[in-house]
């Protein structure tokens, strides 16, 4: 198949890791670092230096990715055991899909929009009871 195939791999493994840190540590920065290690570390064992850009590409844009996912779910009231096995099993199914050739890219770019697109949706603050408080 080519090295590209293989890159792919790792890079959408290196998302389904991005994805489950962020989840099960609900912090992007540090789900980012923990994933990116094990990305760079499987790309190294597995593969050569390209295969771990891969993963580490792919393990940042999964962090930051589903980073408002997690973020917006606690705030509405979602445990985070709850959260972290959902995602947990969504990333499961990720890393299965990151062995067909091109889905591994397609899974970083799909998960990095889909973030976007929640953070922009979100409002940037909730104002409370001090809009009825009258002056």
């Amino acid at each position: 198949m080519g090295d590209w195939w293989t890159i792919g791999i790792f890079v959408g493994l290196g998302t389904s890791m991005g994805v489950a840190a962020t989840g099960a540590l609900r912090r992007a920065i540090l789900g980012g670092v923990v994933a990116a290690v094990i990305a760079i570390a499987l790309g190294l064992v597995f593969g050569e230096w390209d295969e771990a850009a891969g993963g580490l590409v792919g393990a940042a844009c999964g962090a930051f990715g589903s980073a408002p996912l997690v973020s917006g779910s606690l705030r509405r009231g979602g445990t985070r055991m709850g959260t972290a096995t959902l995602l947990a099993g969504a990333s499961l199914v990720g890393a299965i899909l990151a062995f067909v050739p091109i889905v591994g890219y397609l899974e970083a770019v799909a998960v990095l929009v889909l973030g976007w697109r929640l953070r922009r949706r979100s409002p940037d603050r909730h104002a409370g009871l001090r809009t009825l408080a009258k002056d």
